[in-house]
């Protein structure tokens, strides 16, 4: 390119082939957004664990069990996923089976962050996370208030 092209090209009389250069030689690309694969394999969640926080009536729901066999556990579990707090009565059963219940209670309570209180030999309160249980019973024990 010589000189009066350039002053040409610089007054824009020049010729574009330098700039249609350019740009013929670039291709446009189209940005594909990726795909999320998915395995025919893969199983999909069906269940969430949605516990609601507060409930809309306000009052707290406190249900009794008195289990009579290792497989009444499970719905003691769900009433505190549910948000309610339970009281079990373990009386009527036999010490196996008591035990069993017991276990598969507490791991319950552990997975969903509960807590449990001893009231007697065979009865306890349970409680969800957003339930706290008192500690209202050592105190009133000291007192002499509480007999057992």
């Amino acid at each position: 390119m010589g000189f009066m092209d350039k002053v040409k090209y610089f007054l824009g009389f020049g010729d574009d082939d330098y700039d249609e250069e350019y740009y013929d030689d670039e291709d446009e690309v189209a940005e594909e957004e990726p795909q999320k694969e998915t395995s025919i394999f893969s199983r999909k969640k069906e269940k969430e664990n949605v516990v609601p926080i507060q409930r809309k009536t306000g009052s707290m729901v406190i249900t009794v069990q008195e289990p009579l066999g290792y497989d009444e556990a499970p719905l003691i579990i769900d009433d505190l996923r549910l948000g309610k707090a339970v009281v079990v009565n373990f009386e009527q059963l036999e010490a196996s089976v008591k035990r069993q219940i017991f276990d598969f209670i507490n791991g319950g309570i552990y997975a969903i962050d509960g807590s449990i209180q001893k009231v007697t030999r065979d009865i306890f309160v349970l409680a969800p996370k957003n339930v706290a249980i008192d500690g209202l019973k050592d105190e009133l024990k000291s007192r002499g208030m509480f007999p057992f």
